[in-house]
């Protein structure tokens, strides 16, 4: 019996540091959380002085690194989105345009037919498209998305069918925060099945909940990947002019804010169906306001159940916008806003918190980084190198983050229609329809004084490097959708 006995001690032996390595493997693939709000402005933090009330997003300020020169590489919500999961310029993994309907921007109501084959609804990223939670999955993550996908609502769009493990959330670019639907037509989606289980309840109340039964359910288990992306503080998608001039938000948040002198007016010039009642710009922008500390609100509840399971600080946290700011946002000091190539359409405001990681605590971070450093910047601290046959257009930014070395970007592109942006380090090119420009942005990140008359060689430059982009995103594999092919 003998032999038999050190058999099993041997194999018990073996189990156990086995079970070691696994935990200590485990230890050295920090949690992530990707938190994106929508459409929220350059100085919409509470800890910038502007009088809008958000604790949790201070805290992670006050606790991780803010990021001054964030840029998403698209100034409005769906390429955006694409391109922060996939590491790529929305020319090179095809969505370089929204994937919405414009028939409702003129008081049209599509029949559930009707809308059934329209490009909103069959329209979506390309298949062949890798994404963050897929590249994570070879690291044993486990990922879930609460909130806004808008990358598609066919099933083998969504994401439980491109790497995600669970999936609550709306497929559109926007919706009615309380019946979640989109100018009448239902979007809200459980996994791979449409669902309006909980119609009636304000949507970042509901985004909350799955987040933290996702917290509850994983957090512990094995390293997760946990995307967050809110509509707040979105316009609400309604065909009612009064609703769709502003913001839902709960009145216990509004409450949070000076009361207005008045909720509504009448206007004879409205986009469809004059003369409308529409929400007043004070009303708008309290409404906005609302919906963004309600989010904030949110988002405490996932940092303190973090903090309760003692796992906050190997967290990596990352917060930032999709775009820059519309309706009741505060772009200042930039100009522009969402849907333009100045920089309030692109710079947003961003923070990342990882003790563990050694990112500073209560820091200000200037270096050039954009939303294409995520996917190859997750994967380093889990351990993995990208994929090898993927073109990324990011890189490894936590050198950068921790002071160590200076940021390796020195140029950014975007193209939007005819819409032009353009910065190869300091010097930003704008091309706005009739307006536009050369600026210096080390010391005019407004854009207000032109250069290009002064400034020629220099603008020579950058309009080169430009064109030099736009050929290299044309010579790259085709991707779907926009792309003929």
């Amino acid at each position: 019996m003998q032999p038999h006995r050190n058999w099993m001690i041997h194999l018990f032996t073996t189990l156990a540091m086995l079970l070691v390595a696994i935990k200590a493997s485990a230890a050295d693939r920090p949690n992530i959380l990707l938190i994106v709000s929508d459409d929220q402005g350059y100085n919409d933090l509470g800890q910038l002085g502007n009088g809008i009330i958000t604790p949790a997003l201070d805290r992670l300020a006050n606790e991780g690194t803010r990021l001054t020169n964030f840029y998403v590489a698209w100034p409005a919500c769906t390429p955006s989105r694409a391109s922060l999961l996939t590491g790529r310029y929305p020319q090179r993994n095809g969505i370089y345009d929204m994937i919405r309907n414009e028939a409702p921007d003129y008081g049209h109501r599509y029949t559930p037919d009707q809308y059934a084959v329209t490009f909103e609804r069959i329209g979506g990223m390309d298949e062949r498209e890798v994404i963050i939670p897929a590249v994570l999955k070879r690291a044993g993550y486990k990922s879930g998305i609460y909130g806004k996908w808008d990358l598609g609502a066919l099933r083998r769009m969504l994401p439980n069918s491109r790497g995600f493990d669970d999936f609550y959330g709306f497929v559109n670019t926007g919706i009615d925060y309380f019946t979640h639907e989109r100018y009448g037509v239902p979007c809200m989606v459980r996994n791979l099945e449409p669902t309006e289980e909980d119609k009636g309840t304000y949507c970042t109340y509901l985004f909350q909940r799955e987040a933290l039964r996702f917290l509850d359910e994983h957090a512990g288990e094995e390293p997760f990947f946990l995307y967050v992306p809110f509509n707040a503080p979105h316009n609400s998608s309604s065909l009612d002019p009064k609703i769709r001039s502003s913001v839902q938000a709960p009145e216990r948040f509004k409450a949070m804010y000076p009361p207005v002198e008045s909720e509504t007016r009448v206007t004879d010039r409205y986009r469809y169906g004059t003369p409308a009642t529409v929400a007043t710009p004070q009303a708008r922008r309290r409404d906005y306001r609302a919906a963004v500390t309600c989010m904030d609100a949110a988002i405490g509840e996932m940092l303190d159940r973090l903090e309760a399971k003692q796992m906050l600080e190997d967290t990596i946290v990352v917060f930032f916008s999709d775009n820059g700011g519309s309706g009741g946002a505060d772009n200042s000091p930039l100009r522009g806003h969402k849907a333009q190539t100045w920089e309030g359409g692109i710079r947003v405001p961003c923070i990342v918190r990882w003790t563990a990681g050694k990112i500073p605590a209560g820091a200000v971070n200037d270096e050039f980084l954009t939303s294409l450093e995520l996917l190859p910047s997750f994967a380093s601290a889990a351990g993995l190198e990208p994929p090898a046959d993927i073109v990324l257009d990011g890189f490894d930014w936590w050198p950068t983050l921790r002071g160590e070395s200076a940021s390796p970007r020195e140029e950014m592109f975007w193209k939007r229609r005819d819409q032009i942006g353009a910065r190869v380090g300091q010097w930003k090119w704008v091309q706005m329809g009739k307006q536009g420009g050369l600026f210096n942005l080390a010391n005019d990140m407004a854009e207000t004084h032109d250069l290009s008359e002064s400034r020629p060689q220099i603008l020579a430059m950058v309009k080169d490097r430009y064109a030099n982009w736009l050929r290299e995103m044309e010579a790259a594999e085709p991707r779907g959708p926009f792309r003929d092919f």
